[in-house]
């Protein structure tokens, strides 16, 4: 009687040790992913805060094909890419033609990143541009400028 009692709970305990060691593993690795993804999450945020953008230029022209050229400003502290920003007219997610980085001193580097104080020149040719009145950029985490034109009246917003 005395062996099995102590048999017995020898299993048990051995099956607690293993239970417990399955359970702080599993708990341990979730812990860990949840501290990534906050510290991930802190570093967008940051990102966010650090990118600005601002259109300080706007031409719609009536040629054939009709053009469309948008001058903006990365007035932020942070470097964008290019190939993230987007381009949406009178909501339409358009494929601009053609896009340069001018950089401060006017050359134009053979790079897709748009630092800050540096300017991006988009340009999208298509046959109902002229009559576009709304143009958004936006660019990687969200941020966005909009201008407005009616009538000969431009607002940036």
């Amino acid at each position: 009687m005395g062996f099995s009692v102590s048999g017995s709970a020898a299993i048990v305990f051995a099956g607690m040790f293993i239970a417990f060691s399955i359970f702080y593993g599993a708990a341990s690795n979730s812990f860990e992913r949840v501290a990534e993804a906050q510290h991930d999450n802190s570093d967008r945020v940051v990102d966010q805060r650090n990118v600005d953008i601002e259109i300080v230029y706007y031409e719609r022209s009536d040629t054939t094909p009709n053009r469309l050229t948008i001058l903006v400003n990365n007035t932020g502290s942070k470097v964008v890419n290019v190939e993230e920003t987007d381009l949406i007219v009178d909501n339409e997610y358009l494929v601009p033609d053609d896009t340069t980085v001018i950089q401060t001193d006017g050359s134009q580097p053979d790079t897709n990143l748009w630092a800050p104080g540096e300017q991006l020149n988009i340009t999208v040719r298509g046959d109902s541009l002229y009559e576009s009145d709304r143009v958004k950029i936006v660019t990687e985490h969200g941020i966005a400028d909009t201008v407005i034109v009616s009538g000969e009246t431009q607002v940036v917003l």
